[in-house]
């Protein structure tokens, strides 16, 4: 099963995508950031973003997408935009008849790390040593979204999906 994890965001949304087997053990299969200028206005950053995501939909067919929950932030700018982000990931979802699981950062803290309230450091140091990676994951964007997807792949959320899906695949490869 691939899962795609998204963090939302409009100057930089990170795309984790992984693997899970039968065993449900995830891989690393790659992971992006979709960069999108500041200075350009709000519907030209959006359309960008729709092309990037939709190119990578495309690409990497996901079975599943795990999108970071929109939580209250001090900065409604900020919030607005990674909502607006979160909405376009989820329209691209639709459009490909995925279902999409949210989950909060601390729900993502907490399945990757064991921590609820653990740092961006720790965050990238659990991914780069849970999918064997070379290096850490850059930006944290990129990072996160990958803890995303592993989140999604642990935590149960869709679970009998999952199974059902690698059930599927033991049948087709036997």
């Amino acid at each position: 099963m691939r899962i795609l994890g998204i963090d939302p965001g409009l100057t930089r949304c990170g795309v984790g995508i992984v693997d899970l087997n039968v065993n449900r053990r995830a891989s690393f299969v790659s992971v992006h950031v979709i960069r999108t200028p500041s200075t350009n206005e709000l519907p030209a950053r959006l359309f960008e973003l729709e092309a990037g995501l939709t190119e990578l939909f495309d690409e990497y067919k996901p079975d599943a997408v795990a999108i970071e929950r929109v939580f209250s932030q001090h900065n409604v700018r900020t919030a607005m935009g990674t909502a607006q982000a979160s909405a376009v990931a989820m329209l691209i979802a639709a459009r490909n008849q995925l279902d999409v699981a949210m989950y909060t950062p601390t729900e993502v803290k907490a399945a990757v790390t064991g921590y609820g309230r653990a740092d961006k450091t720790q965050i990238t140091s659990m991914v780069t040593r849970l999918l064997n990676l070379p290096e850490p994951p850059k930006p944290a964007d990129a990072a996160d979204a990958l803890a995303l997807a592993l989140c999604h792949a642990w935590k149960g959320h869709g679970k009998s999906r999952i199974a059902e899906h690698l059930a599927k695949q033991q049948v087709v490869s036997v």
